[in-house]
């Protein structure tokens, strides 16, 4: 008799993993856009004030202006001038272009120049203040026509202030995303691993168990040639459920690789689904042998490669052409699976290999998810759709590195 733990419910961790996996997308929506409302404030704020402190600067360059006509004002010479120099001494962090009345061109604060009448190097700040949207004042009479200003160091960090917060806070977001996903791919990839051990483990009795019955059986049946043959390809499929076990087991630590003839191990798994395939189904697969090697643990390649074959036959509805291709790319084995299914929509090939992924209603959508565990983190290769259309078929590509 068969005991199963009625407690192992897969389906329902799962489901409970792809929930949780779910809340976590819309805290990451959520997350956005409580940063884009921080960046938004933040720029209104930091633009306003940036406009302040530019009629603040505007008002001390009129100030500055009446101090220097002050100063300058040989008819007020006798007088008290003490302030209006206090005012010119301290105002130096605002570059100032004054034009005279007879077009001579003053500058002041010009980097480490308090004073400047370079008049071809005034004319160019002239001319790049105007084409930067500078409008010149109005100067005071009897000294200069007019000025121009440009605002203060101060006033450029506030004005870029946001940009580079913003800069700063896009990085801070990507880094979060990136650490979030490897994050979700570690916490997938244990709750995989420990989903197969745990049916791997769960399997393991009933197996031994069943193995101990075909003995019991086989001595009882003994000199019964029709029973024993039965016997034998019930043996044959419980070894063949406890290699699927052996299988499942390994996902999750490091498997042992060998060198192995990749045309010799497709063949085999060929051999195997042919068996089990509908007669309309037809099988095209290379003849002549390349002789590629490829370091792989034979159990786990021909559980993706069978993985594979099944998804295809199930695409077809019993009937069609499954056919492989082996070649070499660079220092890589490619090995294309195609079918002449129903193909899988552009929209969903880039997701058929995420974990909850599946095309049938009793489907946990874990095959390909292992399957491209086991070939990229296991043996350092690559799987992925290379073409697929609705109504023509789908053809899957394994990229193995080559073994001299």
């Amino acid at each position: 008799m068969l005991f199963i733990n009625a407690n192992f419910r897969p389906e329902k961790q799962i489901q409970s993993q792809m929930d949780i996996y779910k809340r976590k997308s819309r805290w990451k929506i959520y997350l956005a856009i409580m940063g884009i409302i921080f960046a938004i404030v933040t720029m209104v704020y930091a633009n306003y004030l940036a406009r302040k402190l530019a009629e603040l600067e505007k008002n001390y360059v009129l100030l500055y202006s009446k101090a220097l006509e002050e100063v300058n004002d040989t008819a007020n010479m006798q007088e008290e001038i003490g302030l209006p120099l206090q005012i010119l001494e301290s105002f130096d962090n605002i570059p100032i272009i004054i034009e005279g009345e007879n077009g001579v061109l003053e500058g002041f604060n010009f980097g480490d120049e308090q004073f400047i009448d370079d008049q071809e190097f005034l004319q160019k700040e002239i001319a790049k203040l105007i084409e930067g949207g500078i409008v010149p004042q109005k100067g005071s009479q009897g000294y200069s026509t007019k000025f121009y200003f440009k605002n203060s160091k101060l006033y450029e960090y506030i004005k870029y202030f946001p940009l580079v917060q913003l800069l700063l806070l896009a990085s801070f977001i990507a880094l979060g995303y990136i650490g979030f996903n490897v994050t979700r791919r570690s916490e997938q990839n244990r709750v995989w691993a420990g989903m197969a051990k745990e049916t791997a483990h769960q399997l393991g009795t009933p197996i031994s168990a069943i193995m101990a019955w075909i003995e019991i059986l086989r001595e009882r049946l003994e000199g019964k040639d029709e029973e024993q043959e039965i016997l034998n390809e019930l043996m044959n499929d419980v070894n063949r459920l406890d290699l699927v076990a052996d299988r499942f087991s390994k996902i999750g630590s490091a498997p042992k690789l060998e060198r192995t003839n990749i045309h010799k191990e497709l063949i085999a798994c060929q051999n195997y689904m042919m068996k089990r395939s509908p007669k309309k189904v037809e099988f095209v697969f290379p003849k002549k042998d390349p002789a590629y090697f490829v370091m792989i643990n034979q159990h786990l390649f021909d559980w993706v490669v069978e993985n594979l074959l099944r998804n295809s036959l199930d695409a077809m509805d019993g009937k069609g052409k499954i056919s492989a291709t082996i070649y070499q790319e660079d220092n890589y084995v490619c090995i294309d699976l195609s079918d002449t299914g129903k193909g899988i929509p552009a929209n969903k090939q880039k997701t058929v290999f995420k974990p909850g992924y599946s095309t049938k209603q009793r489907g946990w959508g874990l095959g390909l998810s292992l399957a491209k565990r086991i070939i990229e983190n296991y043996h350092k290769g690559k799987i992925f759709v290379k073409k697929s259309a609705e109504g023509e078929g789908t053809t899957f590509t394994i990229k193995l590195p080559k073994s001299e």
